[in-house]
């Protein structure tokens, strides 16, 4: 099974809603071949062959090389809303949320390293149409860890004179993972993510 499959969002099967099994094994190829090699840098032929298959196949199950972009970014995400959404509508108090927000939302990025890389850094290979789209997701996201630091901050538990650029720098911090993270190295996915939740809460000054 490949890095694409094993550890984005830390699910077995990341890609379930991709079928046929064809399509999946395209799609599973291009997140592969952009976090190597770059979109630009990549071509259909490139994909059909780790995907093992000919670079006429892969035009039955997608139009352009975009097409493959637009819906790795779209379930990509997706998926960091859901994290986010989950977390903010979860129980406890703000400093708990916003704990659980980062704390998961780094995990999705150091276990799925490979995809959120691809994700976060291919925007701009998106043409108008798609980029839109995608940044309506990425305003959501936003708006999830924006929320939780208003209600802490109406609460009295957060100090936060700037909420959007804290925000921003919150997501920041997230997201940055999985551009560093080594599956080597000192820590794993969890430990990382309860570092960063611990970090985002002295950022926002949360009352112990």
């Amino acid at each position: 099974m490949s890095t694409a499959e094993e550890t984005v969002g830390g699910d077995m099967q990341p890609w379930a809603e991709v079928t046929p099994d064809a399509a999946r094994r395209l799609l599973v190829a291009a997140v592969e071949a952009f976090a190597e090699r770059g979109y630009h840098a990549t071509t259909t032929r490139d994909i059909a062959g780790r995907a093992g298959m000919s670079p006429a196949a892969l035009y039955i199950h997608y139009k352009t090389k975009e097409e493959l972009l637009h819906r790795i970014s779209r379930i990509g995400h997706e998926k960091a809303v859901e994290i986010l959404r989950t977390a903010a509508q979860g129980e406890g108090d703000a400093a708990e949320r916003l704990a659980d927000a980062v704390s998961s939302f780094v995990r999705w990025h150091a276990g799925g390293r490979t995809t959120a890389r691809v994700v976060q850094y291919e925007l701009d290979s998106l043409g108008p149409d798609a980029r839109a789209e995608i940044l309506g997701l990425r305003r959501q996201v936003d708006a999830e860890v924006r929320g939780i630091i208003q209600d802490g901050v109406a609460a009295g538990e957060f100090d936060v004179p700037d909420i959007p650029g804290t925000t921003l720098a919150v997501l920041s911090l997230c997201i940055d993972v999985a551009r560093w993270f080594n599956v080597n190295g000192p820590r794993t996915p969890d430990e990382v993510g309860e570092l960063y939740a611990d970090l985002v809460l002295r950022m926002v000054g949360a009352k112990s």
